[in-house]
């Protein structure tokens, strides 16, 4: 597995959250308040959780998560702040699998 697949999650799961945290503020002012509109921000977070999935998927398949961690990952991206403490988390796992797949190269 390369960094490369790591670092595009890490990204994804930072600017998902970050969406789903404006989105959520929006929804607030608007059924809240009753200001403001959300088709816009509702679009740009739907397309960026796409992205995200593709590549929660990738890194997933990659790291041979079981179906219920992929789950569990998927679902970090649709609840607010959630991703904040999750991907770190995922990122440590998957900096080790790394570091072990870089020395099984360099021994072989």
């Amino acid at each position: 597995m390369k960094q490369t697949v790591l670092t595009r999650y890490r990204v994804m799961a930072y600017i998902t959250a970050v969406w789903l945290l404006v989105f959520t503020a929006a929804i607030v002012a608007k059924y809240g308040f009753e200001t403001g509109d959300t088709m816009v921000i509702s679009q740009i977070h739907g397309v960026l959780f796409i992205v995200y999935v593709i590549f929660a998927f990738d890194l997933g398949s990659k790291a041979k998560w079981s179906f219920g961690k992929l789950l569990w990952v998927l679902a970090a991206g649709c609840i607010p702040v959630a991703s904040f403490f999750v991907e770190p988390k995922i990122s440590r796992e998957t900096q080790a699998l790394i570091a072990e797949s870089d020395a099984a190269k360099a021994a072989a």
